[in-house]
C-alpha cells in the first residue's frame, strides 16, 4: 500500500439535473461504460454518455447522450464546453487525448485518472516503454514497426542491436483494444496478412504496430487495482481485488473467473508490478493490470485505466463490483475490494450480422442455480460481437466456470 497527497474532490454530491449536480462525462458508452454510469447514478451523480454511434448501451441509461467522433479534437472540446462536466472519464482508447491533456492543463476539467494516463494507455508504445524501460517491469521482448519491411526485420533479424523477436510472435496495432487487429504469427508466410490486419482493424490506424515474443505461461490474470482516498484523509491508497483468471482468443476475452489461485510469491510480484505502473500513471480510479504467470514468474502485459472486460465477473463475486469501485474511487469515497463468493463469467456472442436481434432461452439459462445474465442492449450484432455475459457463483471456481458456460449455451440470439 502506498500513499501520496492530492486534493479531495468533490467535497459534496448534489442532486442530478440541478445547479448542485456533480457532472461526469463518459467518453465511450459500451457495456462497461453502462455499468459505470449505473454506479455513478446510484451515488447521485449526473452522467453524460458519449459514443461514436447512437443508442449505445450507456446512452440508454444516462441523463443525456451524445454521438460524436471522439477522435476529433474540435468535436470533443466543443462538447465539453457545451456540457461543462466536472469530471471526464475515458472508457475507450479511440479518443483525442491530446485535447484532454490541453483542457486538463488549463484546469477546465478533471480527467480520470489523468489525461496523460489516458494518452499513455491508449498507445501500446507509450505504456510498454513506461513499464519496461522506465519502471523495469518484466515484459515479453518487443519491437515497433512503421512498415512491413521493418516488421519483417524485427521478427527475423532484429532492430537497433536487439535480438530477433522470432516465430511465433504476436502482432498488434499500437492503438486498439479487445484483440482488434491482433494476430499470432507462426511463420513468415503469415506475416503480411498480420500486418494488413493490424492496419485495418485497430481502433485508430496509426500505421504502427508492436510485435512481441510469445510468453509461455501457465495462466493469465487481470489484477484489478484501485487507487482511492484513505479513509478520513486525502492520501491515496492502493488496494487489490482477488486476481481474475481469464481465457482470451485472439486477444479478446471469452471467459473469466475469480479468484485465480496463485503462489504467494507470484501474487506478491504481481501486486508490486501493479503498484509501480498505477503509481506512475497517477490519479484515482480502478485499473485493470494484465499479466502472464508461470510458477512464481510474472510478466507485465497491459494496463487499462478503467474497468476491464474480464472484470465483469465481479458483478457476481464481489460486494462492490469493479464499476462501483471505479465510481467510488473517482468521487473520493471509501472502497471495499472484499470477495463475496468465487464465481465466473462467459461471453454471449451475437453470432450474426443484424440490427435489433432478440434472445431466446433466457429463462432456461437462468434455471441454472446461482447464475445471472447481462444482456447489453447493443443495437447491432456481429458474429463475434460481445452482446452479453453469463455470470455464475459457486464455492468451486471450476464448477462456476461450468455453470456460466451452460448458461451461455442456452441463450440463443435470433434474427428480428
Amino acid at each position: 500500500m502506498n500513499a501520496a497527497n492530492t486534493p479531495r474532490f468533490p467535497d459534496r454530491i448534489g442532486t442530478p439535473l440541478s445547479p448542485t449536480a456533480v457532472k461526469v462525462m463518459l467518453l465511450g458508452s459500451g457495456e462497461l461504460g453502462k455499468e459505470v454510469i449505473i454506479a455513478f447514478q446510484r451515488l447521485g451523480v449526473e452522467v453524460i454518455a458519449v459514443d461514436r454511434y447512437a443508442d449505445a448501451p450507456g446512452h440508454q441509461v444516462a441523463h443525456r447522450a451524445h454521438v460524436i467522433d471522439m477522435t476529433d479534437a474540435h468535436q470533443l472540446k466543443q462538447l465539453i464546453a457545451q456540457e461543462r462536466p466536472h469530471i471526464v472519464v475515458p472508457e475507450i482508447e479511440a479518443i483525442a487525448t491530446p485535447a484532454l491533456k490541453e483542457l486538463e492543463a488549463q484546469g477546465t476539467v478533471r480527467v480520470v485518472p489523468t489525461a496523460n494516463a489516458a494518452w499513455l494507455t491508449m498507445n501500446r508504445e507509450g505504456i510498454r516503454r513506461l513499464a519496461a524501460e522506465e519502471l523495469g517491469l518484466a515484459c515479453s521482448r518487443y519491437a515497433f514497426a512503421d512498415d512491413f519491411a521493418t516488421l519483417k526485420k524485427a521478427v527475423e533479424v532484429g532492430l537497433d542491436g536487439k535480438p530477433a523477436i522470432g516465430y511465433p510472435c504476436i502482432i498488434k496495432p499500437v492503438m486498439s483494444s479487445s484483440g482488434k487487429g491482433q494476430s499470432k504469427v507462426d511463420s513468415a508466410d503469415e506475416l503480411q496478412a498480420a500486418w494488413d490486419y493490424a492496419g485495418s482493424a485497430g481502433r485508430v490506424n496509426a500505421g504502427r504496430v508492436i510485435v512481441e515474443s510469445v510468453v509461455h505461461f501457465d495462466y493469465e490474470i487481470t489484477l484489478l487495482t484501485v487507487r482511492s482516498r484513505e479513509a478520513g484523509g486525502q492520501a491515496i491508497v492502493t488496494s487489490y481485488c482477488e486476481p481474475v483468471g481469464h481465457v482470451q482468443v485472439s486477444g479478446d476475452y471469452v471467459e473469466s473467473w475469480q479468484p485465480q489461485a496463485m503462489s504467494t510469491a507470484a501474487l506478491g510480484i504481481a501486486k508490486a508490478m501493479a503498484d509501480k505502473v498505477t503509481t506512475a500513471l497517477g490519479g484515482t480510479g480502478l485499473f485493470g493490470v494484465e499479466m502472464f504467470v508461470k510458477g512464481d514468474e510474472v510478466w507485465f502485459s497491459e494496463v487499462s485505466p478503467r474497468p476491464h472486460d474480464t472484470g465483469m465477473v465481479t458483478m457476481i463475486t464481489q460486494w462492490q463490483n469493479e464499476f462501483e469501485l471505479h465510481a467510488r474511487a473517482i468521487l473520493g469515497l471509501p472502497v471495499d475490494v472484499t470477495l463475496k463468493t468465487p464465481g465466473a463469467s462467459a461471453v454471449i456472442y451475437g453470432g450474426m450480422e443484424a440490427q435489433g436481434i432478440a434472445f431466446e432461452g433466457v429463462a432456461q439459462a437462468l434455471e441454472e442455480p446461482g447464475t445471472d445474465l447481462r444482456l447489453f442492449g447493443k443495437p447491432e450484432s456481429f458474429a463475434k460481437r460481445r452482446m452479453g455475459v453469463a455470470l455464475a457463483r459457486d464455492p468451486d471456481v471450476n464448477e462456476a466456470r461450468a455453470k456460466a458456460k451452460r448458461a451461455v449455451a442456452r441463450v440463443k440470439p435470433v434474427r428480428p
